[in-house]
This record gives C-alpha cells, sequence and structure tokens, in this order.
C-alpha cells in the first residue's frame, strides 16, 4: 500500500501543488487581510506562505521524470510482466517519476560504477526505452556521455552487469556522439 501511494505521489510534482496550493492561500490572505478580515488572513500567514515557501524548496531540489524515447508497445510491456527483473522494474519506476534531492538519476550507481568521476563529467540519462530485444525484455537506458567515452563504458561492462544483478546482460552501443545506449536485456532461465 505504500508503495504504491509512493509510486502515485512520484507522479506528480509536489512542488508545483505546494506553490499553487501555497500561493493561492496567500493571495487569499492578503486579500483577506485588506479586507479587514483578520480570521481569513490568518489561512494566509499561517498555511499559505509556509507553503509557498515549501514548493519553492522543493522546487530548487527538484529532478524531472525521464521521458520515454517513444511509447511502449503493448507486446513489449506484456514482455516486462513476464520476463524483467526486480531491478530493471525499480529502475523503470525511479526514473520515470519526480525525484528530490538528487543531482541526477543513477548518479549513485555511476559513481559506484566509476562512470562519474566528478559531478561535471557525469553521463545524463536523457531518456529510456523499452524493447524486445531477441524476444527478452529490455530497458535501454540513453545517456548523454560528452566526457566519458565509449571505449570506458566498454571497459566497465563486466562491472555493469554485475552491478544491475542476475537475470541480465548489457549491451553498449553508440548509435551517435556523445551518446551511449546501455540496454539492459532479462536472460530468464
Amino acid at each position: 500500500m505504500l508503495n504504491q501511494l509512493s509510486a502515485f505521489l512520484g507522479r506528480f510534482s509536489l512542488s508545483r501543488l505546494g506553490l499553487t496550493v501555497g500561493g493561492a492561500l496567500a493571495i487569499f490572505g492578503f486579500v483577506a487581510y485588506f479586507m479587514h478580515r483578520p480570521t481569513l488572513n490568518l489561512i494566509g500567514f499561517f498555511y499559505g506562505i509556509p507553503l509557498l515557501l515549501g514548493g519553492l524548496a522543493l522546487k530548487a531540489a527538484e529532478l524531472t521524470p525521464t521521458p520515454y524515447q517513444e511509447p511502449t508497445p503493448e507486446a513489449v510491456a506484456a514482455l516486462r510482466e513476464s520476463q524483467a527483473t526486480d531491478t530493471q522494474n525499480q529502475i523503470r519506476q525511479d526514473v520515470t517519476r519526480y525525484r528530490y534531492g538528487q543531482e541526477a538519476h543513477l548518479d549513485d550507481s555511476l559513481e559506484r560504477l566509476g562512470l562519474s568521476p566528478t559531478d561535471e563529467e557525469r553521463p545524463r540519462l536523457v531518456a529510456i526505452q523499452e524493447k524486445a530485444i531477441a524476444e527478452h525484455y529490455a530497458l535501454v537506458l540513453i545517456f548523454h556521455s560528452p566526457l566519458i567515452d565509449f571505449a570506458t563504458w566498454q571497459d566497465r561492462q563486466d562491472k555493469i552487469v554485475q552491478f544491475f544483478g542476475p537475470g541480465i546482460r548489457v549491451e553498449l552501443t553508440q548509435p551517435q556522439e556523445e551518446q551511449v545506449n546501455v540496454a539492459l536485456v532479462s536472460t530468464p532461465a
């Protein structure tokens, strides 16, 4: 139940909610103040302003969801239901929701894999894609990687396989300059 609530809330920007509700209550409070309605202006000052400030703080720490490069076909969604590993599902759910207090999606994972020596050099996850590769479910992570070359990614391929767990093989491709696609392909028994 708590997991479902977290997934539901992750689809909405809490900062936008705080800014909208807080802003409306703060304006309501100021209008009530100038209309000499002391009871109503307390709503704006005690609830509106703190919500507005909370919304601003969340906006400063907000990490937007990673978009899908293209919609997932129904056949691939069926493969996901039958073949996806817990790790693939967790990654997909984590990167496609709003996050707060993180610098980038998968920043800890990239650091542990040795693909993020500094914040400036860290590859940036720009999109994901779900597709079938040789009749197996694949979650493709599309990175903009201008400062980490493709050879470095290839050197870390075995480490990526170990990191993302059993039941996954990794295919690396470079479809264009400064882009690396990491396909996490399920290998059901």
